[in-house]
């Protein structure tokens, strides 16, 4: 069937997952499993580094006909840089999908972060950071995650800092390119009119010769538990920004669906979440509140995010407190489970159909999981899941609170 996820792994251990659409646009790109976390002492911003630097010219292309090779055929080529991971991709009429893979295959392999251009670069990292920290609603994220792994590379900002990105190198770069840009932790993805089997011919006849071979020497540890569990941090700002939560399960743990279940009831996208009705609608203390779970590969966390008026931080933790222990201790009806799950299911629908975002998502399954779902199965998984099963996972993971302030 047309609609079906397929696979195909070369002898190098490289792997292609491949989606058939009937359309005239191809969505192609390469997810690397190395990010932030893979970072070693003093190269924090690395992996976020090279995801500008190889932008910066390759063997056999320049700076400029990198971009022209895409945008002259109306393409475009977008990259970004996780904890986790990190992902090159291209939307381009599919004629020239040969070309995008090309391209691409040079810039993975074949870099050459040119000192001139990459100092220049440098500075445009720095500015990216100090946008970053003009916006307290998204830096409060990654100062929560500093709080939440204190001591591990996930507590890390992806961007880096002044300090460390001004110390990279052509040679540190290319060092960390040969210890995880490898065959074996690659996947490349593809949403396309074209054939599977002619998608895995070109892969095979473009990137997979090119790739290192070499086994990818990511070694990760899981985080242990963080000993501080509360910090307020000055901040220049009107309001108060506030984030709070605690560890959940991994993202191939049977709970993930439950518990993503359960963080969208309690403040997800809908302005008829719990959070969203208490602080909003019927107390005025906020403008937004959200709910949120990161799950990764071997640890995950849920959190809540407000901003509020500095005097009403603490009655907006006590409402958000309450909401939390309702979920522990009182199941929910069936009319509401049904109602929770309806809506999230057609969330998922509507996501599916923005196809730039389900290829990147496809990508990312089978990098973290091995293999990737429709968004019908997952309708299908979320459908099975119990009152019961929200009131487990609610009494497991609002237990142990970590909480961040801006003031």
């Amino acid at each position: 069937m047309h609609s079906e996820i397929q696979y195909y792994t070369y002898p190098s251990g490289l792997r292609l997952v491949y989606r058939y659409v009937s359309s005239p646009v191809t969505y192609v790109g390469v997810s690397v499993g190395a990010g932030t976390r893979d970072e070693g002492k003093g190269e924090e911003g690395l992996a976020h580094y090279i995801e500008h630097g190889v932008f910066k010219g390759t063997v056999r292309f320049s700076a400029r006909r990198l971009v022209d090779g895409i945008e002259n055929v109306g393409g475009e080529m977008n990259a970004y840089t996780t904890k986790e991971d990190t992902t090159y991709y291209a939307a381009v009429p599919t004629a020239y999908t040969r070309r995008v893979l090309d391209i691409l295959s040079d810039m993975l392999t074949a870099p050459l972060f040119p000192d001139d251009e990459m100092q220049k670069e440098k500075q445009v990292i720095y500015d990216e950071i100090e946008s970053y920290n003009d916006s307290p609603s998204e830096l409060i994220y990654d100062d929560y995650e500093s709080l939440l792994f204190a001591g591990h590379p996930l507590s890390n900002r992806v961007l880096g800092t002044r300090r460390t990105v001004s110390r990279f190198s052509r040679d540190i770069a290319l060092g960390f390119i040969r210890k995880h840009y490898t065959a074996d932790n690659m996947v490349v993805f593809a949403e396309t009119s074209k054939r599977f089997d002619d998608m895995c011919g070109l892969v095979g006849d473009i990137l997979e010769p090119r790739v290192h071979r070499g086994v990818s020497e990511v070694v990760r540890q899981v985080p242990a538990t963080a000993t501080e569990h509360e910090a307020v941090w000055r901040k220049h700002t009107h309001q108060a920004h506030v984030m709070m939560g605690g560890r959940a399960c991994y993202v191939g743990h049977p709970d993930r669906l439950t518990t993503a279940l359960l963080m969208n009831i309690l403040g997800g996208g809908a302005m008829s979440s719990r959070l969203n009705n208490e602080l909003r609608e019927r107390h005025g203390l906020v403008y937004t509140v959200d709910a949120a779970f990161q799950p990764m590969t071997d640890c995950g966390y849920w959190s809540v995010y407000f901003a509020t008026e500095p005097d009403s931080v603490e009655r907006c933790i006590e409402l958000t407190m309450h909401e939390l222990q309702r979920l522990m201790e009182e199941p929910m009806s069936v009319a509401a489970l049904r109602k929770a799950i309806r809506q999230c299911s057609g969330q998922l629908l509507i996501a599916d159909g923005n196809r730039e975002n389900r290829a990147l998502a496809m990508a990312k399954a089978v990098l973290t999981l091995g293999e990737a779902t429709t968004s019908r199965q997952t309708v299908a998984k979320l459908k099975t899941i119990t009152s019961a099963d929200i009131q487990r996972v609610a009494r497991e993971i609002f237990v142990d609170m970590y909480v961040l302030k801006y003031k």
